[in-house]
C-alpha cells in the first residue's frame, strides 16, 4: 500500500481541543513494499504519524492518502474496509488480560473473516498452528496457550507484533515495538518483523528510539523533531552528526537505554514437544 502525506498537520491523539499541533506541514511518500523507520526526540510527532497513517485520526490540515484515496472521503463502508487493510500496532498492544495469546493473535485476522467464525474464534481458536508459527518467529512459541495477564510486558510487546504477521493488512504500522525489551530481544525481534514484512511484501513504518537498530534493519530513516521533517535519507546517509543535531538537548535519548527492559533470554534447552497439532 501507497502512503502520501501533503502538507500535513494534525493533534496528537490524546490531545484537548486547542492544543498545538503534533505535527506540522508534514510531506512524505512511501512506497509499495517500502520500509521506513522513524526516529526522533519525544514529543517528535511520531506517535500522531502512526495514527494519522492508520486513518485513525483526521488531519488539522492537509491531505493523507493511502493508494491515491483520501480515507475521510470515502463513505463509512469503504472506509471500514479501508481500515481492513492497516495494522496498527501501539507502543502497548490492546490485549485483553484474560484472553489466551493463541487467541489475541488470532484476533488479528478479524477484519477478513465473518462476524460468526470470528466469534466462533473466541472459543474454539480456528489455526492454532498459524499462531503458533507467528509466535515462534519471536521466540513466544511456549506462551501459546497462557493467559495475556501472566505475560512480561516484553512478552505482550511481541505477542503484538506477532499479530502482524496473521493480519490481511498490506500496510503494517508499528509504534515503538521494543521499549520494554533488552537489546538481544530487541535485535531479534525487529529482525524477525522485517524479514515478515518483506516475505509479504508488506509497506512497513516503525518508529523506534533505539536508532542503531534502525540504521541496522531499515533502508530508509526520517527524523521528526518538534513535529516538523528534519530529513528524509537512505540509512547510510544518516551520520552521527545529523543525529546530534535531531536529538539535540534530548541526548539521552539517543545515548540511553530504556529502562525496565526485559530481560535477557536464558541459555537456549532442547525444545518442548509443540502442542499445537
Amino acid at each position: 500500500m501507497k502512503l502520501a502525506l501533503q502538507a500535513l498537520s494534525a493533534r496528537h491523539p490524546a490531545a484537548r481541543a486547542g492544543t498545538p499541533d503534533a505535527l506540522r506541514s508534514l510531506t512524505l511518500e512511501l512506497g509499495r513494499g517500502e520500509h521506513v523507520a522513524v526516529i526522533g526526540p519525544s514529543g517528535a510527532g511520531k506517535t500522531t504519524l502512526m495514527h494519522v497513517a492508520a486513518a485513525a485520526l483526521p488531519p488539522s490540515a492537509g491531505v493523507v492518502t493511502l493508494d491515491d484515496r483520501s480515507p475521510w472521503e470515502l463513505p463509512p463502508r469503504e472506509l471500514r474496509r479501508l481500515r481492513g487493510q492497516l495494522f496498527l500496532a501501539p507502543q502497548t498492544p490492546p490485549l485483553p488480560p484474560r484472553q489466551r495469546v493463541v487467541t489475541a493473535v488470532l484476533a488479528a485476522r478479524l477484519p477478513a473473516i465473518g462476524l460468526w467464525r470470528s466469534l466462533r474464534s473466541l472459543v474454539y481458536p480456528d489455526d492454532i498452528e498459524g499462531a503458533w508459527r507467528a509466535l515462534e518467529r519471536f521466540d513466544l512459541g511456549d506462551k501459546l496457550f497462557d493467559r495475556v495477564d501472566r505475560l512480561s510486558g516484553g512478552e505482550r510487546q511481541r505477542v503484538g507484533l506477532a499479530r502482524a504477521l496473521l493480519s490481511p493488512a498490506s500496510l503494517w504500522l508499528i509504534d515503538e515495538p521494543l521499549s520494554a525489551l533488552d537489546p538481544a530481544r530487541a535485535g531479534q525481534a525487529i529482525a524477525a518483523l522485517v524479514e515478515a514484512a518483506r516475505q509479504r511484501q508488506a509497506t512497513l513504518v516503525a518508529t523506534l528510539h533505539q536508532v542503531d537498530a534502525a540504521l541496522a534493519h531499515f533502508p530508509r530513516i526520517v527524523g521528526l523533531r518538534d513535529g516538523l521533517l528534519f530529513f528524509d535519507l537512505p540509512a547510510a546517509e544518516v551520520t552521527r552528526q545529523r543525529l546530534a543535531e535531531l536529538y539535540a538537548r534530548h541526548e539521552h535519548e539517543l545515548q540511553g537505554q530504556p529502562a525496565g527492559v526485559e530481560p535477557p533470554p536464558p541459555a537456549p534447552t532442547a525444545p518442548a514437544a509443540m502442542h499445537c497439532r
